[in-house]
């Protein structure tokens, strides 16, 4: 290939780093004076905002917060976090987001791993440090995070309070320009074997993620679209994937956004009525939640947009979700990609369909979004066609991916095999390149030589008219290798029993969606699913329960 032109450039030509610092600035641009709102305790605009953030700059350098330092947060979602998004890795820090829903070694291990030198805590949790401090290795300051005055007792030496430590600060502080490639911020997997993987991401990473969701959200002409004149309130915790990117896009937009703190239904349903929400992304799970509150009814939520991500939207749940009045789609990305790679899209055609008809488009995976590469390979790692036939596992490369897992070459390596992030999922493509993931690659049910997808199952189990919630999962079988089992929970009041959920089967053996074997013979009727600390159905756990 013929050597690309290169000008030379002036010596007084500015390179323009992409930092997260570039996102904060754009929120004085266009709608200032729009809210960050806390639960009930709090609300201020962005002018504030930036003030804070400054002042919190200010802090952290008065705390011995340096370039290349990682500093932790534990928290729910709220304001403080916001601002922590920002000032922490503005000043050249590393932001790690800890997810609380670990057990306590497991945070243990992701506080030593990360070497956090300063951790802001909620006071909420003060007793899981309580429980770990002697063993953290690293650490040098606590500081805590409260709503009143008072400190509970504890054995924790706590260094200072968050909102004193701003009060005492100046309102300005020159955020330095460095490197773009720089680390902004880490977090740790939800693995279901061994300890949790550390993932990281640059500022340049972050950045262009948020432009990328601000192409497919605000400019396709599709469902959920998100604009400048939105309410925005996240119900994924912001230590999951950087609450899948969506703080860093309202911030620059300048929308309204609102944080609900601890999710309580009752907090979550009145912040929703009370602040005019349109926007929010969550689980599968908060959304069932939500649509099943006895007082949803009375609730209009027509104007109101949701991204569904973490797990499969069930068709039940879409439908329950588009009978309210809720426009809701489907995301999906993983930890290791920052996150997201796909949105569902639905044109003008498609968006004045019958429910039932956009129940089937609005559960797809979604098109990738502008600048992500997508192939689904063999195997062997050959490329197989987009006919919507052809299954295989998703394989990614964009310019937000993580680079590796923190201190792990070998699975950083085996991640980026052949030079594209390996998903661990299975999909297939259709010619209009909507991707249908059918399972994870551990989760595809193997049974006479038949891959029975877990996804699809329960997909349709939960069309019946008396599941609330279902399970499927692969258990071990001498003839078969295995073959598929239910885990559902009924709806208040309604009953079903075996035969119920495999007669109901038998329509879609009929019209050919599914094969005679995937009929599940066991099937157990239980009170609750088990999760994992980030709301998806936890089949690894469902698995060891029934080797029992």
């Amino acid at each position: 290939m013929k050597n690309t032109k290169i000008i030379p450039r002036s010596q007084n030509v500015y390179e323009y780093p992409l930092l997260i610092k570039r996102i904060l600035e754009q929120s004085l641009k266009y709608e200032p004076n729009n809210e960050i709102v806390y639960r009930d305790v709090m609300r201020y605009n962005y002018f504030d905002l930036n003030k804070r953030v400054r002042k919190l700059a200010n802090a952290l350098t008065n705390l011995g917060v340096s370039a290349g330092d990682t500093v932790a947060v534990i928290d729910f979602d709220s304001h403080r976090y916001l601002e922590l998004y920002f000032a922490i890795p503005m000043i050249g820090a590393v932001l790690h987001t800890i997810n609380y829903r670990l057990s306590p070694s497991q945070v243990l291990y992701t506080i030593n791993h990360a070497e956090d030198k300063v951790i802001f805590t909620h006071t909420d949790f003060i007793p899981l440090i309580e429980g770990i401090q002697k063993e953290m290795n690293t650490v040098e300051k606590i500081i805590a995070i409260t709503d009143y005055k008072e400190l509970p007792e504890t054995s924790v030496n706590i260094f200072g309070k968050y909102e004193e430590l701003l009060s005492n600060e100046k309102d300005e502080y020159d955020f330095p320009d460095f490197d773009e490639n720089s680390i902004a911020t880490t977090f740790y997997t939800t693995g279901t074997t061994g300890n949790p993987k550390g993932v990281y991401f640059s500022h340049r990473q972050l950045v262009l993620h948020t432009l990328g969701l601000a192409a497919t959200l605000g400019s396709y002409d599709s469902a959920c679209r998100f604009r400048s004149n939105d309410n925005y309130m996240p119900l994924t915790p912001m230590f999951h994937v950087h609450a899948w990117g969506i703080p860093y896009l309202a911030t620059m937009l300048g929308v309204k956004q609102i944080y609900p703190g601890r999710y309580e239904p009752e907090m979550l349903l009145k912040l929703l009525v009370s602040e005019k929400v349109t926007f929010s992304h969550c689980v599968p799970t908060i959304l069932h939640m939500l649509v099943n509150s006895p007082v949803v009814e009375k609730i209009d939520l027509t104007k109101w947009k949701v991204v569904i991500g973490g797990a499969a939207l069930p068709s039940g749940l879409a439908k329950r979700a588009l009978e309210l009045g809720i426009d809701v789609i489907t995301g999906y990305g993983l930890s290791e990609t920052c996150p997201v790679l796909t949105l569902s899209y639905l044109n003008e055609k498609n968006r004045n369909l019958p429910i039932d008809e956009q129940v089937k488009i609005r559960t797809k995976t979604g098109i990738p979004v502008p600048f992500v590469e997508l192939k689904i390979v063999d195997d062997a790692g050959n490329s197989l066609p987009f006919d919507g036939k052809s299954v295989g596992e998703i394989i990614v490369r964009t310019p937000w991916l993580t680079e590796g897992y923190f201190k792990e070459p070998e699975k950083s390596d085996e991640l980026w095999r052949g030079g594209f992030l390996h998903t661990g999922d299975v999909a297939y493509v259709e010619e209009d390149n909507f991707v249908k993931i059918t399972d994870r690659i551990k989760d595809v049910i193997k049974t006479g030589g038949e891959w029975i997808s877990s996804l699809e199952l329960e997909n349709l189990i939960s069309k019946h008219s008396a599941v609330n919630e279902v399970a499927v999962v692969g258990i071990p079988d001498e003839r078969w290798t295995e073959r598929p089992h239910a885990m559902i929970v009924l709806k208040e009041g309604e009953t079903a029993d075996k035969n119920d959920i495999r007669e109901f089967l038998q329509q879609f053996v009929q019209n050919g969606t599914i094969s005679k074997w995937t009929v599940p013979e066991s099937i157990d009727f239980v009170e609750s699913i088990p999760k994992t600390s980030v709301g998806k159905i936890d089949k690894k756990k469902i698995r060891n329960d029934l080797k029992k």
